[in-house]
């Protein structure tokens, strides 16, 4: 068993750091999304909501986080909103990459989009630096907050996540 440091509840500054993160990328890819087509970024707007509400009815209600401040804010969020789930259905889930495919698609719809853009209205340093941050961002810094932050201090993972161990942390035996 892993015996991390966890959190009952993330200190504000981690939950304003982590969602800071989610809030930047969601916001470079509708601008960059907005620029190509107003009609392109609404729908994907709509897709983030949507994929947020997902994720809070299908693993928030089950999370060790649920009516708590988890890294993101959702456990609270959750517990306003939805009935508490099963916890032992938490650590039974199998997440695959495949199932990761919408979480990705909200930075690779804006990428393809800005591409797109640059190709047919040539060349923008906006567009460029915007596209450039929104690599960082959803790679790296996404990375460092959720390994260095997020996941380092959840109870949860010690519980059991299949993210968690899908990501390359180690099962509890």
């Amino acid at each position: 068993m892993n015996h991390s440091q966890t959190f009952d509840d993330y200190p504000a500054w981690i939950v304003i750091l982590c969602n800071a993160v989610s809030w930047a990328i969601y916001a470079v890819g509708a601008y960059v999304l907005a620029r190509v087509s107003i009609w392109l970024a609404v729908p994907y707007l709509v897709y983030i909501l949507w994929l947020e509400a997902r994720l809070l009815r299908n693993a928030c209600v089950d999370c060790a986080y649920y009516g708590k401040m988890c890294a993101f804010g959702r456990g609270k969020i959750c517990g306003a909103v939805f009935q508490r789930g099963d916890a032992q259905r938490f650590s039974a889930r199998e997440v695959s990459w495949k199932d990761m495919i919408p979480d990705l698609l909200v930075s690779l719809i804006p990428l393809a989009g800005g591409i797109l853009l640059l190709v047919l209205n040539g060349w923008d340093w906006l567009i460029a630096g915007l596209l450039l941050l929104l690599l960082i961002l959803a790679s790296s810094v996404t990375g460092l907050v959720r390994g260095n932050l997020a996941c380092k201090y959840c109870r949860q993972k010690d519980l059991g996540c299949p993210a968690y161990e899908l990501f390359g942390g180690e099962p509890d035996a």
